[in-house]
């Protein structure tokens, strides 16, 4: 067995990797608070709500991988860990379709 630190967790310790993930989902939380003064016109709502959906999306996979330590189980339960994820793709999907059915209307 090799004594040489080989994962990033093993070099920095597992606090330096917290310490980033909740940096990373304190700046998307900043991003998300200034999306909607951005978007604020009528013909921006349909991206913003694109944006925060992807914003929320990325910050529960950050969530689920590192503070619920999904990134170290197997398939089986990263699959069933994912089927919210699916569920919120096919929700992004029937918004995108109501869109379109408004502007084709």
């Amino acid at each position: 067995m090799s004594a040489t630190p080989t994962s990033h967790e093993e070099t920095q310790g597992p606090r330096a990797t917290y310490v980033t993930i909740w940096l990373v989902l304190a700046f998307l939380t900043l991003v998300e608070i200034f999306v909607p003064l951005v978007y604020a016109s009528e013909y921006d709502q349909q991206l913003k709500m694109l944006l925060l959906c992807g914003l929320a999306a990325g910050k529960a996979i950050l969530v689920a991988q590192f503070f619920m330590h999904l990134n170290h189980e197997t398939a089986w339960v990263k699959f069933i860990a994912s089927i919210p994820i699916y569920m919120g793709l096919f929700a992004i999907i029937l918004m995108c379709e109501s869109i379109y059915r408004q502007v084709g209307a």
